[in-house]
């Protein structure tokens, strides 16, 4: 659940016209009409985002951006496409879906282009400048939203066409474009009174501010919560490999002769499942959890209570009880009242399991004499326990056949190949943003080129928490482009000359994050607003969800699980007991799951007229009103530091892991039923989900690859809370 983060560049800017994300080829300006005047236009400001990139594909050459490119390209694209939007609802000719919705889909490339470029380095390698420049920025693009949305002009050419839809000879695809514009159109209050869409604008404006705020702060103080530890025998239980990227972390900023355990963004900690001094590891987890509460430059607590109200209010100008009324009015869960019962639902099964674990371990402390109670900062150390004793499994094990190479090239690419036919070749000569990334070219079953990927996967300390995919292309074929996609993650660096080992967690991560990649580098269709992953919150995540399961695969597992050392297969025993141990700890994965998710819904359930929030009693009155209020299990992530929702684009949104992981568990078993990794079904799951993007009704595209409705069985077996599986393919 950690792993997904594809909605940051939407939440560091506001959305474009159409609600369009970004796209990345150019639009003629009224200074320069044609690509050999906008080139040179770029050549003469020295600004090389002005114009296309001459690059393969397109890629953004981030050899020659310079920090200080950003905001004039960005204002200079918001300028040319509030010209291009004029022009359209100026035009005298009567409406058309070429002279209006399609010409809105050619608009605004030019700011698109630049905010693709500038949201990839100010979430994985920002600096005081960047963070000046998004600041600056946003509440500029929330406005410049809001004055194509609430033309009036523009509004009644589309209301015209969507009244006439029925009579427009329209293919499936243009339907569902002209269809959904027009909604985006309303939901962004184009029929509100003009009163009543200026104080919309101030809210989106406000609120665009705030989230950029939050994200800053969150990123300071997560940094400034890393914990510096004087004597390395209290680094005990680490491996050698992790006691030296401890130091090189200290040493990385000027401090000496010391270790540093820098934070990542969930709740829970690297390096709690293996410290031996119960007293860092108390003080490791309690940095986690206050990170952004302490008062000072850093706290956010007065972001979310502003941000909480504005988003009432806002739904509340535009109908709506709630703000998650008004965000899952839009999404395949339809309301909160049915992600809510969702979650609840499993509630009893998660905590009651949790609390099993959990005696379990308290045992164990008795076992040894230690002489207290089990608290949230032993979990992960003791869940280590059970794990040996059980299963007969540390992780320390299975790392060294985990090295990141091994599980890119021979992981996550093989079963690309066997699903997909598709290969990777690496380039060597396209400029990056940061010198981690690396980059592939990926090329189809018939060996046609179809995308680039890049890859960075190590953490850094002016780089978002979390794992993310976003375009730096999208794919269209009315623009003539073919995919640009980025995956992004936070594994710890090793020191030099080291090995980059994993966690099988991280090893998950990677096909994750791939999953999402893929449905961005399939997307086959015409328009850009529906292409790749522009499909619902809560239908994002079952692509990503599904890839994971090809980590476990036999053949895919016996492909990349290889010594670093020896170049040994993992041996039989041990694959055995991490496909033993799959369900394990997984009433404490679900319980903080469901704390975080609920906790979401509980703030966007608040109606526009309720009192001011003290954060961390509302916090924990709602996790009380939902029953996973575990003192050992806390929420996946606290309010304070909780991005997905203020920040990133998850607000009232958080519960669509769940909803998705529905949908990837059955879709998985779909496969076990029909033959599992075979060419056959990675094509038919290609042509029916992944290259389909917002085309059609996400529901009935997942009832016609699987002939049914899909069944929560298989999340509940795949859980280990329902004692049923399916025989082995």
């Amino acid at each position: 659940m950690q792993h997904l983060k594809i909605l940051l560049l939407a939440a560091l800017l506001v959305l474009s016209a159409c609600s369009k994300p970004p796209r990345d080829s150019d639009t003629p300006a009224a200074a320069a009409k044609t690509p050999a005047a906008a080139a040179t236009m770029a050549a003469d400001s020295g600004n090389p985002l002005l114009a296309p990139s001459t690059l393969p594909y397109q890629a953004p050459p981030f050899d020659r951006i310079d920090d200080g490119d950003y905001q004039p390209a960005i204002e200079q694209g918001m300028r040319q496409e509030l010209e291009e939007i004029r022009r359209i609802a100026a035009n005298p000719a009567v409406p058309t879906f070429a002279n209006t919705i399609e010409a809105m889909e050619k608009s605004g490339r030019l700011l698109a282009r630049a905010r693709r470029a500038f949201g990839a380095v100010v979430q994985a390698n920002t600096n005081d400048r960047l963070q000046a420049v998004q600041t600056a920025m946003a509440p500029k693009l929330a406005a410049h939203r809001d004055a194509i949305y609430l033309n009036d002009k523009l509004f009644k050419r589309v209301d015209t066409l969507f009244e006439q839809r029925g009579e427009l000879a329209l293919d499936d695809e243009q339907q569902r474009l002209l269809e959904q514009l027009h909604k985006e159109f309303i939901r962004a209050g184009a029929r509100l009174s003009a009163e009543d869409k200026e104080r919309l604008s101030a809210l989106n404006k406000e609120e665009s501010t705030l989230e950029t705020e939050f994200q800053n702060r969150v990123l300071a103080a997560t940094r400034e919560g890393a914990i510096v530890v004087d004597d390395v025998s209290r680094l005990d239980g680490l491996s050698d490999a992790d006691i030296a990227g401890a130091a090189d972390a200290a040493g990385a900023r000027d401090i000496a002769g010391k270790w540093l355990l820098p934070l990542q963004n969930t709740t829970q900690q690297p390096y709690l499942d293996a410290l031996t001094d119960r007293e860092l590891r108390a003080e490791l987890l309690a940095a986690s959890e206050h990170r952004a509460d302490q008062g000072g430059a850093n706290d956010t607590r007065e972001l979310i209570r502003r941000m909480v109200r504005i988003r009432a209010e806002r739904a509340q100008l535009l109908g709506y009880d709630s703000y998650a009324d008004y965000a899952l009015a839009d999404r395949m869960a339809k309301t909160p009242q049915a992600a809510i019962e969702l979650m609840t639902d499993i509630v009893p099964a998660a905590t009651g399991r949790a609390k099993r674990e959990a005696a379990k371990m308290q045992a164990i402390v008795d076992e040894e004499g230690g002489g207290f109670e089990l608290a949230a900062y032993d979990w992960e150390y003791y869940a280590e326990e059970v794990r040996k004793a059980e299963y007969d499994l540390d992780e320390s094990q299975l790392k060294p056949y985990f090295e990141l190479d091994h599980v890119l090239q021979d992981g996550v690419f093989y079963a690309a190949n066997q699903l997909y036919g598709l290969t990777f070749e690496e380039r060597e000569d396209i400029p990056v943003y940061h010198p981690d990334v690396r980059v592939f070219e990926v090329f189809d079953a018939d060996g046609s080129p179809l995308a680039l990927f890049y890859a960075d996967y190590f953490k850094r300390d002016n780089k978002s928490g979390g794992a993310w995919m976003n375009e730096l292309v999208p794919q269209s074929r009315l623009m003539g482009t073919k995919p640009v996609i980025y995956n992004v993650a936070n594994f710890p660096k090793p020191a030099p000359g080291q090995p980059a080992l994993l966690t099988f967690d991280s090893v998950e991560t990677m096909f994750h994050e791939f999953g999402h990649a893929l449905h961005g580098m399939f997307s086959d269709v015409t328009y850009p607003s529906l292409s790749g992953t522009n499909v619902p919150r809560d239908f994002v995540e079952f692509p990503s969800q599904f890839n994971e399961h090809w980590a476990l695969d036999p053949q895919v597992l016996a492909h990349y699980a290889i010594h670093y050392e020896t170049g040994a297969a993992m041996p039989q025993a041990l694959v055995d007991k991490i496909r033993k141990s799959h369900t394990f700890n997984q009433g404490y994965d679900t319980t903080e799951y469901l704390a975080a998710a609920l906790l979401d819904m509980a703030w966007h359930t608040l109606p526009a007229d309720a009192p001011e929030q003290d954060v961390q009693k509302f916090e924990q009155a709602a996790l009380e009103r939902y029953h996973v209020d575990l003192p050992t299990v806390p929420p996946r992530y606290h309010s304070t530091y909780f991005s997905h929702i203020f920040e990133g684009g998850y607000s009232a949104g958080y519960y669509a892991y769940l909803w998705s992981e529905v949908l990837d568990h059955d879709a998985y078993y779909w496969f076990v039923d029909h033959g599992g990794l075979t060419r056959d079904n990675g094509q038919r799951f290609r042509d029916m989900i992944l290259s389909r993007g917002d085309t059609r009704d996400e529901g009935e595209m997942y009832r016609d690859f699987a002939g049914r409705d899909p069944s929560v069985e298989p999340l509940l077996i795949e859980r280990g809370l329902k004692e049923t599986a399916p025989a082995d393919d």
